[in-house]
């Protein structure tokens, strides 16, 4: 690779850095041609770009894309695969599910909304990570649930008041 093709390689992943906000490095030295295309085609299915590259062009991305990816660089040894997705868990749903066939992917780190996991043990919490709209909505639901029960009881309240008065009324 010459240094034209390395620069491009750095912008175009500097670029999904910057687009995607999510991004997994993962391990998958020593797999097989077929097991690799096995996963490129499970990423492609599940709206996940894959994409290979050295550590030092991964590094120099992370540098120009202005973020605080300190951390990640000391997972930057051996082979290297980078998983870019718009939601934050279908990677980390995709290598577990990998993982039932065999021991890799491993996951070296993950970066989310700028959230950083470093090694392999974070794998489940990612799984279950909720999106910035589950979490929204789930907010929302709470803020309006006391509204609703204060309307509700004001309801019945007003209900129970009426009749008091009725019956005073008819005693009269």
């Amino acid at each position: 690779m010459n240094k034209e093709e390395k620069y491009d390689l750095v912008l175009a992943l500097t670029e999904q850095m910057k687009e995607y906000g999510n991004f997994y490095i993962t391990d998958t030295s020593d797999l097989t041609v077929a097991k690799v295309n096995n996963i490129r085609r499970q990423c492609f299915e599940n709206d996940i770009t894959m994409l290979v590259a050295k550590n030092s062009l991964i590094e120099k991305a992370m540098e120009a894309a202005e973020g605080d990816y300190t951390p990640i660089y000391e997972v930057l040894k051996g082979s290297s695969t980078i998983l870019f997705s718009k939601s934050a868990t279908a990677p980390a749903k995709l290598i577990k599910k990998l993982r039932k066939a065999g021991d890799k992917p491993l996951l070296k780190a993950a970066y989310i909304d700028s959230a950083i996991f470093i090694g392999d043990n974070q794998l489940d919490t990612l799984t279950k990570l909720k999106s910035k709209e589950q979490l929204i909505g789930e907010i929302v639901g709470l803020l309006q649930s006391p509204a609703k029960n204060v309307i509700s009881a004001l309801q019945s309240g007003g209900n129970i008041l009426a009749g008091v008065v009725k019956t005073l009324q008819e005693r009269g």
